[in-house]
């Protein structure tokens, strides 16, 4: 860095405290930029499309297997470091159309770190999945229908971009203020510096670069065993070895189906697979999350089980598929008409749906997180956003940290960039939802109602995920609001909810990822344009490979027609079907409503607006007890949000290690936590990541290849789903 510039930005910090507010950050996140460095260059079009093209149709092509395959932008993140350098090295250094506007050289001077995040960036876009995607495959592999490429192309791609609108509107109370620190940057933060900066260390100590190569080849070996050899170590359920033959002790102690007591994984894509990395945890919000497992999981659901609350007993004890009264699985195609609609004299026939007892509480508890979200945030952070509120119309004073002022050097991303996205997206929607309505079934008001649910909840949600790492999930809502006003439509439902909550998820993904360029010091209109690109490209793939996964394998995601031991299950589409059979096809009147069973269930709308009150009045006698004011009700109650897919071995092994980051290490270890803590995550993710990619790829192209013992026999609790009221016959099951 020249003198010049380092001068100029100790000019600018000067007078300042140069501290965060937030210790993980001001342990983490570095306080010196160099605006001279080049970020925009032809190394970073290059890394970066290919590695979102790459993520994006890795990601989708494995979506579908029964351990879905999640590869994480931070394989990017590592690979691209050794390329960027070979370019740096290699590539020619004259310019092209010199004298011109145009002018660019393919190699302006050594691999940097800007260059670095703005390639991670586009290749997060292809690192999570098109939450779309679950309604092309409802529609083409569950539901039998007929969905043509344009429309479902259209539909992914506008939900994914139409959350820039809501991100350009929030960014003011998302990004810039230090207290929205968004924990799960600290990860790739961490993974930047130890890739790019050159430390000095004292003799015998290990630097953070080789710390995370000793971590990334110590985890792809061990994935080797246990994603290979020893399957079983993803789900030890040892309480059902004690009782192999007794349904209780199965429902009690499987990881999978059932309670999970003393259930545990030694796999860190069994680990992360679903709440994320466990090691950007803050510790309060590890609390929450556990306290709210618990009583869910052994208190609340045993409790109605046995019981037998809502003839609970009749079906499994954890389950997301829907029952008929005697227990059978509910076959849904009898009950749809030729229109796509629900057959109501075929559905009479039938009997209502019945919902397992996980599956219900799990509905009623997200009923409510949303209404818990909405009251904390009004509780706990609303003089803040009032303040920030008039700060942004000038008439307030405006707390800025010193992250916020080296940014300020930097031209900021125009309001109407932001809005002229949002406005195309729009209208591109409303032309899908009229021109191909016999297909997606949404009429034009409810894609705006949509919009406006999404614009009314990015604030509040994103508040909790800014500050605790964890998103309470808006999809019910979306789900029982359109369900009550145009229900008998499941397609129109899911529609309605990818616009209504993925919209709102992907603004904060993009809030998340400028808070990432805010603490790397990336100019905001690059950061725009890498987003932007980026979710464009990941879109047109994400399609594009999950239409041909359905037009090439035969029986995806069937498993009745599948063959025995096939990946391809679709665990999480199948979820997204039955949702989109209790919301969509049936209604909510029809569950939760004056038709249906499970009406009580809506008395946690109340539960949940008013459990924050106690808490905050809680806080205000007695504002010296620190503990009171950790608690967080919308993480607490959401905690199970995730399950099903999830399961308790997932919950379990999450929590040990979020404690022992963040409580144990962070508490007694404060320097070795602040020097390897991140870059441990980094490592483990990588080195999953690749071997997980590895192993898939011999296994598509060896079918033979897989161990069969014992050792692969993954929870080993088959009687964990048996129900246990008198008389019901399943097969494979004891008849009590």
């Amino acid at each position: 860095m020249s003198s010049s510039s380092t001068s100029e930005i100790m000019a600018e910090i000067e007078g300042i405290e140069n501290k965060s507010p937030v210790q993980q950050v001001e342990m983490t996140v570095p306080t010196t930029d160099d605006p001279t460095l080049p970020a925009v260059t032809f190394r970073m079009w290059v890394l970066g499309l290919i590695s979102c093209v790459l993520l994006s149709f890795i990601n989708q092509f494995y979506w579908y297997r029964n351990n879905p395959l999640n590869v994480s932008s931070i394989a990017a993140q590592v690979v691209v470091v050794p390329l960027g350098r070979l370019m740096a090295r290699t590539l020619p250094t004259r310019p092209f159309f010199q004298g011109t506007r145009l002018q660019f050289t393919m190699n302006p001077g050594p691999f940097n770190i800007k260059e670095h995040v703005l390639i991670t960036i586009f290749a997060n876009s292809g690192a999570g999945s098109v939450y779309a995607t679950h309604i092309l495959s409802a529609v083409k592999l569950y539901y039998k229908r007929e969905i043509t490429f344009l429309p479902a192309l259209i539909v992914m791609l506008t939900t994914q971009v139409l959350g820039f609108g809501w991100a350009g509107i929030f960014r003011k109370f998302l990004v810039e203020p230090a207290e929205m620190w968004w924990p799960g940057t600290l990860v790739q933060v961490s993974l930047f510096r130890a890739l790019n900066e050159k430390e000095k260390r004292a003799k015998g100590q290990v630097s953070r670069t080789q710390f995370f190569i000793i971590v990334m080849v110590l985890a792809f070996a061990y994935t080797i065993f246990s994603g290979y050899f020893f399957q079983m170590l993803i789900a030890m359920s040892w309480v059902c070895w004690a009782a192999p033959k007794t349904v209780f002790w199965q429902q009690l102690g499987s990881g999978v189906n059932g309670l999970g007591l003393g259930s545990f994984a030694i796999d860190w894509s069994a680990i992360s697979s679903y709440l994320g990395t466990p090691l950007a945890s803050p510790w309060f919000a590890t609390a929450n999350i556990a306290i709210g497992y618990v009583l869910v999981m052994y208190v609340v659901t045993p409790v109605c089980y046995y019981l037998n609350i809502y003839d609970a007993k009749t079906f499994p004890i954890y389950s997301a598929h829907l029952f008929q009264s005697n227990g059978e699985k509910y076959d849904i195609l009898s009950i749809i008409d030729s229109k796509f609609h629900l057959d109501r004299n075929a559905y009479a026939q039938a009997g209502p749906v019945h919902l397992s007892t996980f599956f219900a509480v799990t509905y009623g508890l997200g009923f409510a997180t949303l209404t818990a979200t909405i009251v904390h945030v009004v509780l706990f952070n609303g003089s803040e956003i009032w303040k920030q509120i008039k700060a942004v119309f000038g008439k307030g004073t405006k707390k800025i940290d010193i992250h916020t002022r080296l940014m300020t050097k930097y031209k900021s991303v125009p309001m109407w960039w932001f809005l002229v996205v949002l406005l195309a997206n729009i209208l591109l929607s409303l032309f899908a939802c009229m021109y191909y309505n016999q297909m997606l079934q949404l009429p034009w008001w409810g894609l705006l109602l949509a919009c406006v649910i999404a614009f009314m909840f990015t604030l509040p949600i994103g508040i909790i995920s800014a500050t605790t790492n964890q998103t309470p999930g808006l999809n019910i809502i979306t789900e029982y609001v359109i369900g009550y006003i145009y229900p008998e439509r499941p397609v129109a439902n899911m529609c309605f909810k990818v616009y209504g909550y993925i919209s709102m998820t992907q603004a904060l993904t993009f809030l998340q990822d400028f808070k990432l360029g805010h603490y790397m010091k990336i100019a905001p209109r690059a950061m725009f344009m890498a987003q932007v690109v980026g979710s464009v490209v990941s879109a047109v793939v994400y399609t594009g490979t999950a239409w041909f996964m359905m037009e090439s394998i035969p029986n995806l995601c069937d498993s009745a027609n599948l063959s025995k031991g096939s990946p391809w299950t679709c665990p999480n589409d199948g979820t997204f079907f039955t949702a989109s059979v209790i919301w969509g096809l049936l209604g909510p009147r029809r569950i939760f409503g004056n038709l249906g069973e499970y009406g009580k269930v809506n008395w946690f709308f109340f539960g949940g607006a008013i459990a924050p009150v106690f808490a905050w009045l809680a806080h205000k006698i007695y504002p010296d007890t620190k503990w009171i004011s950790l608690i967080n009700l919308p993480v607490l109650i959401g905690a199970t949000s995730m399950m099903p897919p999830a399961s308790s071995v997932n919950f379990n092994s999450w929590l040990i290690c979020a404690f022992l980051s963040g409580y144990v290490v962070y508490r007694y270890r404060p320097e070795w936590w602040k020097r390897y803590n991140y870059v441990t995550s980094g490592g483990l993710d990588a080195g999953s990541a690749f071997l997980s990619v590895t192993i898939a790829i011999v296994m598509q192209f060896n079918k033979g290849f897989m161990v069969d013992w014992w050792g692969n026999n993954v929870d080993g609790c088959p009687l964990a789903s048996c129900p246990t009221a008198k008389g019901i016959i399943v097969d494979g099951c004891p008849v009590f």
